[in-house]
């Protein structure tokens, strides 16, 4: 079994962009700047939008953090969206979710200028996506796909079932599994809330990609020898002997499920420092030509 270090492969991705960066202002061009608005005060999104601001730092990007109360109305958050998509020195933008009830989530999505779009959610970006055009990928899918690639784990031909349908994660996941590609031209199967005997799919599976959040709802026994496990999964489960009260908890009983596989990602340190890396190169990329 082979632990997926999702973390060291981060930080490598950040280092190759550091060294982009400072090459790229060197010869005269502009910085990369990734701008991020968070409504309200939420633990995990603190967390996020920390993580998010720290590595722009280390890359040498510039960064804005806009903070907002909860209270906010869908229009005051629309008119900070669109001072930011009207600003040419942003190259990137973020709306940490989730937002508040009374926000219209497709509304704040769809108003964010597609060549801003470092997070891959607008619809443009999501038609490229299908339509195999090149675009900002969504940033957790994309960040597994960079650790199948990295791992060289062949996934040609593989059976591959992916367990949630999250517009955010689980659908584009498929999408990109499934297109010719490499990784990817795997035979996808996505799973989900109404999916009946989900155990006989995954134990077809040589690649399992969960993202449901439902902590240690993949055990042992659903998933085969050999098998690749993919856990995206990132739960606050209350936890009284750590300082913060809280663990983090992926959706794979690793400890059980961990000796059964060939790879598998570990929680923290998988799947969440790849889509802080990916989003940086998003970044990255909406910034040239500037």
């Amino acid at each position: 079994m082979q632990i997926l270090d999702g973390k060291g492969l981060s930080d490598l991705i950040k280092s190759q962009l550091k060294e982009k960066v400072t090459a790229q202002v060197a010869e005269g061009k502009k910085r990369p700047h990734l701008a991020a608005i968070l409504v309200g005060n939420d633990g995990g999104s603190e967390t996020y939008v920390s993580s998010k601001i720290r590595s722009c730092e280390e890359i040498g990007y510039k960064s804005t953090l806009i903070r907002l109360e909860n209270t906010i109305t869908e229009e005051e958050l629309l008119k900070q969206i669109k001072a930011i998509n009207d600003n040419d020195d942003i190259d990137g933008l973020i709306v940490q979710l989730p937002l508040p009830k009374h926000i219209n989530v497709e509304k704040v999505i769809e108003s964010t200028d597609p060549n801003k779009d470092v997070d891959g959610f607008h619809p443009v970006s999501v038609g490229r996506m299908v339509a195999g055009l090149p675009g900002f990928l969504p940033a957790t899918p994309n960040g597994i796909m960079k650790i199948l690639e990295h791992y060289k784990i062949d996934t040609i031909g593989k059976e591959c079932v992916v367990i949630g349908r999250s517009d955010i994660v689980g659908t584009p996941a498929s999408i990109l599994m499934s297109r010719n590609t490499n990784p990817g031209n795997a035979t996808v199967t996505l799973c989900h809330s109404k999916t009946k005997n989900l155990k006989e799919h995954t134990l077809r599976a040589d690649i399992i990609i969960s993202a449901t959040g439902i902590p240690n709802s993949v055990t042992a026994e659903m998933v085969k020898e050999g098998a690749v496990v993919i856990d995206v999964g990132t739960t606050r489960v209350p936890d009284a002997s750590k300082k913060s009260g809280f663990r983090l908890s992926g959706d794979v009983d690793y400890v059980n499920v961990a000796p059964k596989c060939s790879y598998i990602t570990p929680v923290p340190g998988g799947v969440g420092p790849m889509t802080i890396a990916s989003l940086m190169l998003n970044t990255f990329q909406a910034s040239q030509g500037k």
